[in-house]
């Protein structure tokens, strides 16, 4: 008996590409948080100059590439573009300064939550998406989030608070890049957010940028190769796939985290509670995607 496969068709091997780059993606934005803590054990560098030093490189390496292919920039509408630089901005400092202040597990965990939070934005703003269904989803996920917080561990200004507002503004991110792909090319989107991304970090965290030895240098340069390779993953993947697609695979950071985390950077093992907390999370990721 012969077995016959089907053939890929080019929308199939575009979505293969997607789903990989995606994925990817969460690969090394993770790698992104490790080194940020290994960082702590050799050199003392704030959240605020990594993500400049992140943004920075983007940025050379974005304007490197349109000049290299003659691509001229083609904004059409500015107020899309800044608002995913400003969003994006806040996210991933937001999600840097978590890593410093708690765990490394947690954080990325804690900002894996964007696709609920999609998901409740798109509720309350855009009444034609309204799914009561994925409310119930998001209401049961936001349980899960509070085990993972561990309530009684909290205080203003933890790890715990900063997680989740990286979760917030990512969500507001990724709803900011899914209307700007309908309009701007992948470049001219990386070229603002990192221009502009560098731009407000130096405007507001001049005191924290200096110039860096040897060992700093190793430091920011590794975190942010990282961070932008993710980025490029992030933003390319999504040209093939839907945000909410792209939320659920970019999930697999959840499962990273919990069980890297205590081998690689000596987090505290999740207890039962938070790995309940982190599988609500994951779950209600997941159904928000298949309901898509």
């Amino acid at each position: 008996m012969n077995l016959v496969l089907p053939a890929l068709t080019p929308k199939t091997t575009r979505q293969a590409f997607g789903w990989c780059a995606v994925l990817g993606s969460a690969f090394f934005f993770y790698l992104a948080t490790l080194i940020i803590r290994w960082a702590t054990a050799y050199v003392e560098i704030t959240p605020a100059y990594f993500v400049f030093a992140r943004f920075l490189l983007g940025f050379i390496v974005v304007s490197a590439t349109m000049l290299l292919q003659h691509q001229p920039v083609k904004p059409r509408n500015h107020h899309y573009l800044i608002g995913r630089a400003v969003t994006n901005t806040a996210a991933v400092f937001c999600f840097y300064k978590a890593v410093e202040v708690g765990s490394v597990a947690q954080a990325n965990i804690l900002n894996m939550t964007y696709p609920l939070f999609v998901a409740l934005f798109s509720w309350f703003f855009l009444r034609g998406q309204r799914d009561l269904l994925a409310f119930i989803i998001v209401l049961v996920a936001f349980a899960g989030i509070w085990m993972v917080l561990a309530p009684g561990d909290m205080n203003l200004g933890s790890g715990s608070l900063w997680g989740v507002a990286s979760g917030i503004t990512a969500a507001a991110a990724i709803i900011y890049l899914n209307i700007s792909r309908q309009y701007h090319d992948s470049q001219t989107i990386l070229l603002y957010m990192f221009g502009l991304g560098m731009l407000f970090m130096l405007l507001f965290f001049s005191d924290a940028i200096f110039l860096p030895n040897s060992t700093e240098l190793f430091f920011l340069l590794g975190c942010s190769v990282a961070g932008v390779l993710g980025q490029y993953l992030l933003t390319y993947g999504f040209l093939f796939v839907t945000a909410v697609e792209g939320s659920i695979l970019s999930s697999s950071r959840i499962l990273m985290a919990a069980l890297l985390g205590p081998l690689l950077v000596a987090d505290p093992v999740l207890t039962a509670t938070g790995w309940v907390g982190a599988f609500l999370i994951f779950s209600a990721n997941a159904s928000l995607a298949l309901r898509k």
